[in-house]
């Protein structure tokens, strides 16, 4: 099992944090939903979710949600990557 590291942080109310606070939001959901599906995948199929499956289905949502598009491509494959570990 990986290591994780959980980082706790206080973004205090300014203008110049906003686009910095909205990255780091959009993040923690796409993380929790690559956990979700990996998850619900699993108990479906009983078997592990493929991570180039995962990574194309989370490329499809980020042109779908644009939110989601404050992360950057690259930002999703190190998202996607642990969540599979889990």
């Amino acid at each position: 099992m990986a290591n994780m590291k959980t980082l706790k942080f206080k973004l205090y109310q300014h203008k110049r944090n906003r686009y910095l606070k909205r990255s780091i939001n959009a993040a923690g959901m796409i993380y929790n939903h690559c956990i979700a599906l990996h998850k619900r995948y699993y108990r479906i199929w009983g078997k592990h979710l493929n991570c180039a499956k995962l990574q194309s289905h989370i490329a499809k949502l980020r042109k779908r949600n644009q939110f989601w598009q404050s992360v950057g491509s690259q930002g999703d494959v190190r998202l996607v990557l642990p969540a599979i570990a889990v």
